[in-house]
C-alpha cells in the first residue's frame, strides 16, 4: 500500500502574476491540469493567497489518476464575495511532475501573458511550442485549436460600415473588443490652448498676417513646418512633396500625356532646357504625372452651411537636370475643354498658385482617406479580424502579425464613432464630408491593387525610386528589405516546404477571409486568395506589417508639419474650380480657403494624430512572452541589428539635406497602427 502512494503522480503548478501595476486580482483563480489521457481536480487557488503585480503562487495538485503527458492548462477566474471584480493578467503557468522524493523530473511553461476575466469562463493554455495544424499529432490539441476559432468567430464577426469599402469589425464600443484588444493611449500633452476658441469663427481668414500669427503660435519649436511655411509657392518645393511629403504614393513617371489633359508640346518647350522637347524628357524618363482622378465627381461637403468645392485635377512635373521636381501644367478637372484650361509656370501668380493649391486640396483628401486609412487603418484592421478569427494563438503567423495589427480595431471603432461620425471633423471641417467618404473609399478599394502596397512593387511601377532625393522611397525600400528577411527567416523556421505552406488550412482560410471579407472578392485587384510557396507567404506578411508600421508612420506623423500652414494643404475649398485665367488676385485667395474655425479643428485633430504617445513601441521591439527566448529571440535580434544599421545610414544622409527626412527612422515607427 506504501509503494502504491508513492507511485501516486503529483504536481507543483506555479502561476505568475505579470508585474504591471494593475495585472493582480481580488478574484479566485481556479486550476485544472489536462493531460493525454485524464483530467485532475479542479483546484482554487486564491484563499491565503494574493495576486499581486509580479506574484508567485506555488500550489501542489495530485490527481486521482495517471494524467499522461501534459498538454493543457485550464484555468477560470470567480469573483471573491465582497470585493471588486478585477481582471487578472497572467503572465505563465509552470507545471512541474514532481517524483516520489518531491524532486522535480520535468517542467511546462504555459505562457499565457494575457488578461483574463471572470466572464471568460474557461481558458486553456498550451504549453509555449507553436504549430502548424498539420504538425498536431493529438485529437485534443486539434479541437482545442477549433474551439478557440469557434469561440473568436463568434465574438469577431464582419460588419459592412459602407458599400463597396474593406469590411471592418461588427462593435460600435470598446468595452465590446475586452482587455487583451484595448490599450490605453498615453498623451505627451498636445498643447491645443492656441487652436481652442475659434469654434463660433465662421469667417474667412481677414488676412495673410492672421494666419501667419496662428501659425507663429503653434509651430513653436516645429522646425520642418516653418521650413514649408517659407516655401510653399515654391515649384520646387511643391514637387519635393509629391516624393518626401505626407503623401509620397501619388506621383508616377509617365511615358505619355494622359489624352484627357490639353497639353501641347509647344505650351511646355518653355519649361525644358534649351533643344529638348516634351518627347525627349518624356523619354528620357523625366516627365511625371499626379492624378487625381478618383475625386471626379464626388460631393463636396457643406460647411458653416456654405457649399464646398473638390476638384480632380491632373498636374505634369518634371524632373530637371538641375534634380528639381517641378510642376509644369496642371488641369483642374479631368474633361478638357474650354472651361477647364490648363495652368502653367508663366501664368500670372495668383493663377498659378491658386492652380497648385487645388491640387494640395485635392491630395489632402486623398491622403487622409486612401493612403492613410484605407492603406493602414484598414488594412491593418481587416488582418487582424481575419487572424483572429482563422488563426489559433499557437500559430506562427498569429504570433509575429498580433503585435502589429492588435490596436487596429479600438483605434478604427474610435475613428468610425467620432472623426467620420455626424459632428466629426470630416464631417464640421473637411471638403469630402460625411457622403463624400463612402463614396471616395469605395473608388479607392476598386482601385487598390497589391503591387502598389508591396514597397519595391510599387517604387518600381511608379518609377520613383532611382530618383536621388526621393527619400520616402531610399528608406522604405530599407525598411522593407530588413522586414522581408526578418519574416522570410521566421516563415523558413515553421514551414518546411511550399507544400506545407499550401496544406495549412487554417492559413489558407486566413487569406480567404481577407480577400473575400476584407477586399471584397476582387479579383483585378492583384490580392492572393490562397498561397501556394513559402515566398508567396512571406510577401504578403511583410506587407501587412510594413503598412501597419513604415507605412503609418509616414502617413500619419509626416501630417501636422505639411499641413500646420494651411495654404499648403487645405482641407477644403470655398468657391469653384477657376473657369478661365486672369480672374483672381492674391487676396481672392483667402475668400477661398477654408473658414477660421475648419482651419483651427482640422489643425486641432491633426496635432493630436501627429504625436506619439508616451508608451510609444518602437518597430519590431516585441514585448510578448513568445519573443524572449528561442528561434523567435535570435530572429528579433538580427533584425534590430539591421533596423539600427539603417538608422545609421539615414542620420549620415541627412546631415547633408537642408530639410531632413525624418519619418522612417526605425526608431520613430510605431510598431502598430495605435493613433
Amino acid at each position: 500500500m506504501c509503494y502504491l502512494l508513492q507511485m501516486e503522480e503529483e504536481y507543483q503548478v506555479t502561476l505568475r502574476t505579470s508585474p504591471s501595476p494593475s495585472a493582480g486580482t481580488y478574484n479566485l483563480v481556479l486550476v485544472t491540469l489536462i493531460g493525454t489521457r485524464n483530467v485532475s481536480p479542479t483546484i482554487t487557488v486564491g484563499d491565503g493567497q494574493t495576486f499581486t503585480p509580479g506574484s508567485v503562487i506555488t500550489i501542489r495538485l495530485q490527481p486521482e489518476k495517471p494524467l499522461g503527458h501534459m498538454v493543457l492548462v485550464r484555468l477560470r477566474l470567480e469573483r471573491r464575495p465582497g470585493f471588486p471584480d478585477l481582471d487578472w493578467h497572467c503572465q505563465w503557468v509552470d507545471v512541474t511532475r514532481l517524483g516520489p522524493s518531491g524532486a522535480g523530473k520535468s517542467t511546462d511553461r504555459f505562457h499565457c501573458d494575457k488578461w483574463l476575466q471572470t466572464a471568460d469562463g474557461d481558458v486553456e493554455l498550451r504549453n509555449g511550442h507553436v504549430y502548424t495544424v498539420n504538425e498536431e499529432s493529438l485529437n485534443i490539441l486539434k479541437n482545442h485549436r477549433a474551439q478557440q476559432l469557434q469561440t473568436r468567430q463568434h465574438l469577431f464577426r464582419w460588419c459592412t460600415f459602407a458599400e463597396g469599402i474593406p469590411r471592418c469589425v461588427d462593435m460600435r464600443n470598446l468595452q465590446h473588443l475586452g482587455p487583451n484588444l484595448s490599450y490605453t493611449h498615453q498623451s505627451p500633452g498636445v498643447n491645443l490652448q492656441y487652436l481652442r476658441g475659434f469654434g463660433d469663427y465662421a469667417m474667412s481668414w481677414s488676412s495673410l498676417e492672421d494666419l501667419e500669427l496662428l501659425f507663429a503660435y503653434n509651430s513653436q519649436e516645429n522646425i520642418i513646418a516653418k521650413f514649408v511655411q517659407a516655401h510653399w509657392k515654391e515649384d520646387p518645393f511643391f514637387g519635393y512633396q509629391c516624393l518626401n511629403g505626407c503623401n509620397p504614393l501619388v506621383l508616377r513617371r509617365v511615358q505619355q500625356v494622359p489624352p484627357n489633359m490639353a497639353v501641347t508640346a509647344d505650351m511646355l518647350h518653355p519649361f525644358f532646357s534649351e533643344g529638348s522637347s516634351l518627347q525627349q524628357e518624356m523619354e528620357r524618363g523625366s516627365i511625371f504625372l499626379l492624378d487625381y482622378e478618383v475625386l471626379e465627381g464626388v460631393p463636396a461637403n457643406l460647411i458653416n452651411g456654405k457649399q464646398q468645392y473638390l476638384a480632380a485635377p491632373l498636374c505634369l512635373l518634371h524632373y530637371d537636370h538641375q534634380g528639381a521636381l517641378k510642376p509644369i501644367a496642371i488641369q483642374l478637372q479631368q474633361t478638357p475643354g474650354p472651361q477647364n484650361p490648363v495652368f502653367i509656370p508663366s501664368d500670372s501668380e495668383p493663377d498659378w498658385l491658386l492652380a497648385k493649391t487645388w491640387v494640395r486640396c485635392a491630395d489632402f483628401q486623398c491622403h487622409q482617406l486612401i493612403s492613410h486609412f484605407l492603406r493602414t487603418h484598414l488594412l491593418g484592421e481587416v488582418c487582424c479580424i481575419a487572424t483572429l478569427r482563422q488563426l489559433p494563438e499557437i500559430h506562427p503567423l498569429y504570433q509575429v502579425l498580433m503585435p502589429h495589427v492588435r490596436t487596429t480595431l479600438q483605434i478604427n471603432i474610435q475613428a468610425r464613432t467620432s472623426l467620420l461620425a455626424p459632428g466629426g471633423v470630416f464631417d464640421k471641417s473637411i471638403g469630402c464630408g460625411l457622403e463624400g467618404i463612402k463614396v471616395l473609399l469605395r473608388r479607392a478599394t476598386e482601385r487598390l491593387h497589391y503591387r502598389s502596397l508591396c514597397v519595391p512593387d510599387d517604387l518600381e511601377d511608379r518609377g520613383v525610386a532611382a530618383l536621388p532625393n526621393s527619400y520616402y522611397a531610399q528608406d522604405a525600400l530599407k525598411v522593407w528589405a530588413a522586414l522581408h528577411r526578418f519574416v522570410s527567416d521566421w516563415v523558413d523556421t515553421y514551414y518546411t516546404s511550399d507544400s506545407s505552406v499550401h496544406q495549412d488550412v487554417e492559413l489558407q482560410n486566413w487569406i480567404q477571409d481577407i480577400f473575400s471579407q476584407g477586399f471584397l472578392g476582387l479579383t483585378h485587384t492583384g490580392f492572393p486568395q490562397s498561397f501556394k510557396t513559402k515566398m508567396e507567404l512571406s510577401k504578403f506578411v511583410t506587407m501587412v506589417i510594413f503598412a501597419c508600421t513604415a507605412l503609418h508612420a509616414a502617413v500619419n506623423f509626416s501630417q501636422l508639419d505639411f499641413n500646420l500652414w494651411m495654404p499648403n494643404s487645405p482641407a477644403t475649398m470655398r468657391r469653384p474650380p477657376p473657369q478661365a485665367k486672369g480672374l483672381v488676385t492674391m487676396q481672392d485667395l483667402l475668400s477661398i480657403l477654408p473658414d477660421v474655425n475648419a482651419t483651427c479643428s482640422v489643425l486641432a485633430t491633426l496635432s493630436l494624430l501627429s504625436q506619439p504617445s508616451k508608451d510609444f513601441i518602437p518597430l519590431c521591439q516585441y514585448r510578448e512572452e513568445y519573443f524572449s527566448s528561442g528561434p523567435p529571440k535570435r530572429l528579433v535580434e538580427a533584425l534590430q541589428k539591421e533596423l539600427k544599421s539603417i538608422s545609421i545610414d539615414i542620420t549620415k544622409r541627412n546631415r547633408f539635406l537642408e530639410l531632413p527626412y525624418l519619418y522612417l527612422y526605425p526608431e520613430r515607427i510605431e510598431n502598430s497602427v495605435a493613433i
